[in-house]
């Protein structure tokens, strides 16, 4: 049977191979200039499309939903998290939504590790010199980091990427505890060398690197907060690859200024795209574009499984990854 041609809005530009095989399967229409849909041209999107592909930089609330019409019925999330979609109200009005789990995990897991080594071994502090031509050569006390080898990293969230992480831990010498909302089985903690505490607060104590790795939730927003911070060791790390709002940005920032805390290496922000300014100048945080999962293999897997739910919604059939409320 010859699925129906389904009217699908991309609302960003996304790798060229997955646009080209959504424009060889549905009536497409994409976003050539890459420009970021205001609330308007999102709602208008929704009114015209069957399918709508949306990403983490478009919030689609309970009104935008209740101003779609009729004819939308697939939200395909283009990547895994989905806090900016309120799903609850799309399923309300009979709107499925997917997502692309599991393929960004070990993007986002290189990502925590090279961030971990960046700030303790102070790489962008001497990159930037090199780059400034102010090297004068090798000096016996110059840029001293921290040795990672030895030393106890905590994990905030041992889903896919945070046990991606510690299987990367291993091989750096670290040892690993970790933090969760369900403990893992006792196979998967001795296979990965894990010790779990039912306790953030005792980790939190007993860790020289945080690696956060855990979704935006109501349960999980500022679950680092100043008190929190407070707990851990002047000198230990934090890496947040995850989401910003899990960390109260100020209170980190004035932890890092203080000398309470000894680095961060951050990839995602409590504001989005602004950034707090008191972060900027800073010499032992490394701050960066939301670059956890931007691998050329990453997107278009992402990419291949919007387009495995869309075509199976187009056959009738439940999309792999649905999410529900």
């Amino acid at each position: 049977m010859e699925r129906k041609r389904l009217k699908v809005v991309i609302t960003r530009a996304l790798p060229r191979e997955v646009e080209t095989r959504m424009q060889e399967l549905f009536d497409v229409e994409l976003n050539a200039e890459d420009k970021k849909l205001d609330r308007a041209d999102l709602i208008a999107a929704m009114q015209k499309a069957d399918v709508l592909v949306p990403c983490i930089t478009d919030q689609i609330d309970a009104d935008m939903i209740s101003e779609a019409g009729g004819r939308l019925k697939l939200i395909a999330n283009y990547g895994v998290g989905i806090e900016h979609i309120d799903i609850a109200a799309a399923r309300a009005r009979g709107i499925q939504v997917s997502n692309t789990p599991g393929v960004v995990a070990e993007d986002t897991a290189d990502m925590a590790i090279a961030l971990m080594l960046a700030v303790m071994r102070r790489m962008p502090e001497g990159d930037q010199l090199m780059q400034r031509g102010d090297w004068t050569g090798w000096a016996p006390t110059a840029f001293l980091g921290q040795r990672v080898n030895g030393k106890t990293l905590g994990i905030l969230g041992m889903g896919r990427i945070g046990q991606a992480v510690a299987r990367r831990a291993r091989a750096f010498g670290l040892n690993v505890l970790y933090n969760n909302r369900r403990r893992l089985h006792e196979e998967t903690e001795a296979d990965l060398g894990i010790t779990w505490f039912e306790s953030l607060d005792q980790m939190l104590s007993r860790i020289d690197i945080l690696s956060i790795n855990t979704p935006h939730t109501p349960a999980t927003y500022h679950l680092i907060n100043a008190r929190r911070l407070k707990l851990m060791k002047p000198t230990s790390v934090i890496v947040n690859t995850s989401r910003g709002e899990v960390v109260d940005e100020n209170a980190l920032t004035r932890g890092l200024r203080a000398g309470e805390i000894g680095g961060a290496g951050l990839d995602v922000f409590e504001r989005g795209h602004q950034i707090n300014p008191r972060l900027r100048d800073l010499p032992n945080v490394v701050l960066l574009p939301h670059m956890g999962s931007a691998t050329v293999e990453g997107r278009r897997e992402m990419g291949e499984r919007v387009l495995l739910n869309i075509c199976n919604f187009a056959d009738g059939v439940s999309p792999p990854d649905m999410v529900l409320p």
